[in-house]
């Protein structure tokens, strides 16, 4: 299935895409997509027996905002340097362990929300990343088919960072992926049923019509399940909670000098295969 949820922001009503690509209302049967819906299979049921038999009322999607898939959010965990190819580009060994931060929920928007150019930036940075939802209280797991298993579905996210408050402001990389509006997310939750194979999805990003990262999940260096797996051993994961696997090739941060980051009137479009497209607009903070 394709969950997503519609409207202005904080007050979005839960919805799914059918296979035929109408918009359909789901507000009749749950309150909201999350961690707590994703948990209830009984009642992920009857959504997908809803929405195959086609009783579900149509949405008129013309100019309807489309929010992040996912509300309530409770986490945003972060691989960094998950990609063979993006750790070449930045000159940094494979890291023998995942590299894990954070970005508050409250940096989570809808995928065609405006991006803010922090004031005082200069190194604001594009990342196209595969976002894991997690359907199943996941702690101490002992494989990567148990990761897997606790995976509720999979979205695009566009991971935004500021390179200088990330890199040169001291601390941790937090001052540098928490700036407001910095984690797009959506346009759905694909279900993990519709996607048998996390490792084999193109991931692509555009900057002003020009391609900028075309990369795939098989470069991963740790690979969906086993993040999963890998998170769990350090805290819980609750139903809801969203970890973001890594880029690939292509930040800008990766270019050589001048390196090309993002401005102030620049148009980020990017998208995963089978799992959709955003588009955003930046504006400055």
């Amino acid at each position: 299935m394709k969950l997503l949820r519609v409207g202005t922001a904080g007050a979005e009503r839960p919805a799914l895409l059918d296979a035929e690509g109408t918009l359909r209302d789901l507000s009749g049967l749950v309150d909201d997509i999350d961690g707590a819906l994703l948990a209830d299979d009984e009642t992920l049921g009857r959504i997908r027996a809803a929405g195959a038999s086609g009783e579900l009322p149509a949405l008129d999607a013309t100019g309807l905002r489309v929010g992040p898939p996912v509300g309530r959010i409770g986490k945003v965990v972060c691989i960094g340097l998950n990609y063979h190819d993006h750790a070449r580009e930045t000159g940094s060994p494979a890291p023998a362990e995942p590299v894990i931060f954070f970005k508050a929920a409250d940096t989570v928007v809808g995928p065609y929300d405006t991006v803010l150019v922090p004031r005082g930036s200069t190194k604001t940075d594009w990342e196209v990343e595969l976002a894991v939802v997690i359907g199943r209280t996941a702690r101490y797991l002992e494989s990567a088919e148990e990761g897997l298993a606790h995976v509720a579905g999979y979205a695009v996210a566009h991971d935004v960072s500021e390179r200088e408050f990330q890199m040169d402001r001291g601390g941790t990389w937090d001052k540098g992926k928490n700036c407001e509006t910095f984690n797009p997310l959506g346009p759905w939750l694909v279900t993990s049923d519709e996607v048998p194979d996390p490792q084999s999805l193109g991931l692509r990003l555009w900057v002003n019509g020009e391609l900028k990262q075309d990369g795939t999940t098989a470069e991963q260096i740790f690979p969906v399940g086993e993040v999963v797996c890998y998170v769990s051993q350090f805290m819980v994961l609750h139903p809801g909670d969203v970890i973001n696997t890594g880029t690939p090739a292509g930040v800008a941060f990766g270019k050589p000098e001048p390196k090309p980051y993002l401005r102030a009137g620049d148009v980020v479009e990017l998208e995963i295969e089978g799992l959709g497209r955003q588009r955003q607009e930046l504006k400055p903070a």
